[in-house]
């Protein structure tokens, strides 16, 4: 029984499909190598390596879809995925030791609700609510307006949480490259660069079936992560097929048909 699950479960009372989907984060990661190869020419041996590992978890992930270890959470819309990102950012912190973390958001709307959530302690929707080591450590929260102003970058103990909207650090968007691709004096690199040379770095993809197209499943590649954990409840890319990489599904039928969290239309 793992103690952090239980206890992650009651603080922020996780409804029973998010319970169930912590677990598989579990599960995973604790099969998981969570670093990066030593060398640019290990990262093929090292994906097919992490992959055979985590199919002893999850038989039916296929294909991590990208160049790191990534993994679908299908879950309907209503249950609560945000609160699931949360979960999953509380039990790597708490059990695994992981600082940096980052979220992408598919558009202007969501990245604004995602920085209030993750960010306004005094919000009664506060995703880390009940977890006193988030009270005593609050997370710092990094967006796309402040990373260049942010103090507390190379700080040995906070959790930091990026957020970002996919605009902001696409290579493609607009023909030219984004601001956090430019040289950043503080850091004596780009904050984009800064992020992918990070050893620690978890990504989190909110509506993650917006994230297929090339360019932005390229400069999520580039980031380099050690791990990627994908939220959607519509788990197919721009072409209609559906994710090879998911490893629980609590989809609108199931959501319905239980009668417990969404309403029958």
């Amino acid at each position: 029984m793992n103690q952090v699950v239980n206890n992650i479960k009651q603080r922020l009372s996780l409804r029973e499909p998010l319970a169930e989907a912590l677990e598989v984060v579990a599960k995973l990661t604790d099969k998981l190598a969570l670093k990066k190869p030593a060398a640019e020419e290990e990262y093929e041996a090292y994906l097919k390596e992490q992959l055979k590992v985590a199919q002893e978890v999850c038989p039916f992930c296929k294909n991590f879809e990208r160049d790191f270890p990534s993994f679908a959470f299908s879950i309907a819309t209503g249950i609560g995925k945000t609160r699931l990102m949360a979960a999953c950012i509380a039990y790597l912190y708490l059990k695994k030791g992981i600082r940096h973390f980052f979220i992408l958001a598919p558009n202007l709307t969501l990245y604004e609700k995602l920085i209030k959530d993750f960010g306004d302690t005094s919000y009664e929707k506060y995703v880390f609510k009940g977890l006193s080591e988030f009270v005593h450590n609050t997370p710092v929260v990094i967006t796309g307006e402040n990373y260049n102003s942010a103090h507390s970058l190379f700080s040995a103990h906070e959790i930091q949480i990026n957020i970002f909207n996919i605009a902001k650090f696409n290579s493609e968007n607009r023909g030219g490259a984004p601001r956090m691709r430019r040289l950043a004096e503080c850091l004596g690199q780009s904050y984009f660069d800064y992020l992918a040379s990070l050893d620690d770095l978890v990504i989190l993809m909110d509506e993650a079936h917006r994230y297929h197209a090339d360019a932005s499943k390229r400069a999520i590649n580039e980031l380099r992560p050690i791990l990627g954990l994908e939220m959607t409840a519509t788990p197919t890319d721009e072409k209609g097929k559906s994710f090879k990489n998911i490893v629980y599904e609590y989809n609108l039928a199931q959501a319905l048909d239980d009668g417990k969290y969404v309403k029958i239309p």
